[in-house]
């Protein structure tokens, strides 16, 4: 009899298991995205959570929690209850950036976080005011040195992917700039067109338009190849500066600590919904290229990329302002 009361017992814990995940989600999915509507990380959550949705068959809602350059919505979704009810998508300055720049940080991203997927990236354009006097990269690197700390680099903010973007491109050239920090892409960008900044790194897809429309020209793509909304631009490493590859990216991760299957069934959907043809589709339109990779392959990638910006950082005494 005690026999079969513990195969019985074993019996039920097997299939508790297979249940559970069966079961997931009962209940409405809340989609934290640590920046104001409208940016990369909300158009990515959006594009990628709506079919989400639809493939597991719940509800999914996103709330956007801005501040802090997404500290504070990361902090939230560190606090809330790992099972499988609470997501984030963040960009590379939430998981990668922010760790080197912020010396009080209250979350780790590789300690506080089941990372999901790596879901997009985008890299950035070296873009400029139709009548700065320069056509080429050899052209501006030449200006940059014969007029020290008088060139006016504008980015979205400091520590972003286009900030750094600058600063590492005048490590490797041996150039300097003055950076000046926007509230935002969009103001920089306006702000180049009305020719008040001279030179700026900007995603891809915030960009193309001006560039095809003659409002900004465009020098070099910082991808490994040519960007196909912008085939005439030839890439940094063609354009003269190799080992400059830097790419804006988005990417999905949970509070640490997700049931195995619960967490395995998200990795799943997630990457079928962002390789879904639809979706992979509008993210093309918009200038990212697709990833879709598995958490592994995102935490050995998030590894390498905390590293290779916190070496930026330190080497050009960064600091958040």
């Amino acid at each position: 009899m005690l026999a079969l009361r513990i195969l019985s017992l074993v019996l039920a814990g097997l299939l508790a298991g297979p249940a559970f995940a069966a079961g997931y989600p009962e209940r409405t999915i809340t989609v934290i995205v640590p920046f104001p509507p409208g940016g990369a990380s909300d158009a990515t959550a959006r594009l990628v959570t709506a079919k989400l949705a639809e493939r597991l068959a719940q509800t999914i809602v996103v709330d956007n929690r801005g501040g802090a350059n997404g500290a504070i919505g990361a902090v939230a979704v560190k606090q809330a209850k790992a099972d499988g009810y609470t997501l984030m998508v963040g960009s590379i300055g939430v998981f990668a950036i922010n760790p080197a720049l912020f010396k009080d940080l209250k979350y780790d991203p590789q300690k506080d976080f089941d990372l999901l997927s790596f879901a997009v990236r985008t890299p950035n354009v070296l873009v400029m005011n139709p009548a700065f006097p320069v056509n080429n990269v050899r052209e501006l690197i030449e200006h940059l040195r014969r007029n020290p700390d008088k060139i006016t680099f504008a980015s979205s903010g400091s520590g972003s992917s286009d900030h750094l973007t600058a600063a590492l491109f005048w490590q490797k050239t041996q150039t300097s700039g003055i950076h000046v920090p926007y509230r935002g892409g969009g103001p920089a960008i306006n702000d180049l067109v009305a020719g008040h900044a001279d030179v700026s790194f900007q995603n891809l897809g915030a960009i193309s338009e001006q560039v095809k429309a003659g409002k900004l020209k465009a020098l070099a793509v910082t991808g490994e190849a040519r960007a196909a909304a912008l085939p005439g631009v030839p890439t940094m490493a063609e354009a003269g500066v190799p080992n400059l590859e830097v790419y804006s990216w988005q990417a999905v991760a949970a509070p640490r600590g997700l049931p195995t299957d619960v967490r395995a069934r998200l990795e799943t959907e997630l990457v079928a919904s962002a390789q879904a043809p639809d979706v992979k589709a509008r993210f093309e339109q918009i200038g990212f290229d697709v990833v879709a990779s598995t958490g592994a392959q995102f935490e050995a990638f998030l590894a390498g990329e905390i590293a290779r910006w916190r070496e930026v950082i330190e080497t050009g005494n960064i600091t958040a302002n």
